[in-house]
């Protein structure tokens, strides 16, 4: 007697007991294929199967037979030799884009990930945690904005650096990444100012509580929504609401982006070969942002955008670090270790004892703000040095001094003729002359 395994025996004994039933007209036939799982032609074979080979018919066929979608050994061994040789550190998503796109290995990513696992070259991830609500997404892009930065070997060496991604709520789109020693005041500035420039003044703006962002005053409490810092004041200043994460947890979407960035850029910047930031920005901003756009990027809910129009708003002033100084005696600012020379200028006598607003711009260059006026920019200086104007700048500056210092000299020369024609006719007269209207005779009142 041939012997089936146990559980091809107990699929053969429900099938034999669902037929004797329809036999039995308990069922008809179409029922019998529905509890089966089969469609009525297939039961139709069933049954003379059972009648031409009894109990043994009602048995698999395709058991002991390899499957005809079965892939072959020289594929599998490609697959392994691949991943262990050239792509050992992707991530297996990423490596099976790469067998599709740079290999034409056709096949679905479960089977090349059991495969990956089964041969231990890719661990198996425990079951996910305890269960949380979704938040679902904003309907139109620029709603909401995320910023978050990462730190972490993008060169697969000793060195960490941060990227600094903004990537859109609505489609997850990435707007602007850039890798730096750091993520400060100005890099997160410098971000925002690119997608503002580019995109539009978005509504909110969805970050952590970095210093930069945020002040906290005792740690585990509320922002202090009172004292802005600079990147609040120049969000203020473009109406942009800014929302605070207060865990991991509530910036999901950011935090399981930054996880495929974790798990795709270095291995794309090892395999070009790169190892400076400026190649890996410039690889950036030309090629893996519009990659990575269309490879994760989801479409929105609804058409159109929530992005705004900045024109006609001063960016360079508003992303600019801003600080209030009152101008010394001799008309010169302290600003950073630096002393900044104010020149003389047409709309003001002297600024001294003013206070002024110094703007640190994004380049490095500073400008002096009074009001509606502008003076510089300044090029950086030593600490402990003067800061002077830069040369171009310097020379229309000392044109316009010379321009007022003539029209003084016109002006004073002017009036000292005026002065002396006034002299000269004055000594023509006696020295209390009245005019000839004051001479006439006295009325004589009648009686």
């Amino acid at each position: 007697m041939k012997l089936y395994p146990e559980r091809a025996s107990g699929r053969a004994m429900k099938i034999q007991e669902v037929i004797m039933r329809a036999m039995a007209k308990k069922i008809n036939w179409i029922q019998a294929a529905e509890i089966i799982g089969i469609s009525p032609r297939q039961m139709r074979r069933w049954v003379q199967r059972y009648e031409e080979y009894g109990y043994d018919g009602l048995y698999d066929r395709r058991l002991g037979r390899p499957s005809p979608k079965r892939v072959a050994v020289a594929t599998v061994e490609q697959v392994l030799g691949l991943y262990q040789g050239r792509y050992y550190d992707l991530n297996v998503r990423h490596f099976h884009e790469k067998l599709r796109e740079e290999h034409g290995i056709q096949l679905s990513y479960s089977w090349v990930k059991k495969a990956l696992q089964e041969a231990g070259l890719v661990k198996k991830y425990k079951p996910r945690g305890v269960h949380r609500r979704r938040r679902e997404r904003r309907p139109l892009p620029g709603m909401l904005v995320h910023l978050e930065g990462s730190r972490h070997r993008w060169f697969q060496d000793g060195r960490y650096f941060d990227l600094i991604a903004i990537l859109d709520d609505a489609s997850s789109e990435i707007y602007y990444a850039q890798l730096v020693e750091e993520e400060s005041t100005r890099t997160v500035m410098a971000g925002l100012r690119a997608v503002v420039q580019e995109r539009g003044i978005f509504c909110a703006l969805y970050s952590d509580r970095a210093s930069h962002f945020f002040l906290t005053p005792k740690t585990g409490e509320g922002v202090d929504r009172e004292r802005v810092t600079q990147v609040g004041r120049a969000l203020g200043q473009l109406g942009i609401e800014m929302i605070a994460a207060y865990s991991p947890q509530a910036r999901g979407r950011s935090e399981r982006s930054f996880q495929t960035w974790q798990g795709r850029l270095p291995q794309e910047l090892r395999l070009r070969e790169m190892t400076t930031l400026e190649e890996a920005n410039g690889f950036l901003r030309q090629h893996y942002i519009a990659e990575f756009n269309r490879r994760l990027a989801v479409k929105a809910a609804q058409p159109g955008t929530a992005f705004v129009s900045a024109r006609g708003r001063n960016l360079e002033e508003i992303f600019a670090l801003q600080q209030e100084r009152v101008v010394n005696r001799d008309n010169t600012v302290h600003f950073d270790h630096q002393v900044l020379q104010i020149e003389p200028t047409r709309w003001h006598r002297s600024l001294a004892g003013c206070r002024v607003m110094v703007f640190q711009h994004l380049d490095g260059s500073l400008t002096i703000g009074y009001g509606a006026h502008r003076l510089g920019p300044y090029d950086p200086a030593p600490l402990g040095t003067t800061a002077v104007l830069r040369p171009r700048v310097r020379a229309v500056v000392e044109k316009l001094v010379d321009s007022q210092e003539r029209k003084k000299e016109a002006k004073k020369e002017r009036n000292h003729g005026l002065m002396e024609k006034w002299k000269s006719h004055k000594a023509g007269f006696p020295l209390f002359h009245r005019p000839h209207h004051h001479l006439s005779q006295p009325k004589v009142l009648s009686t």
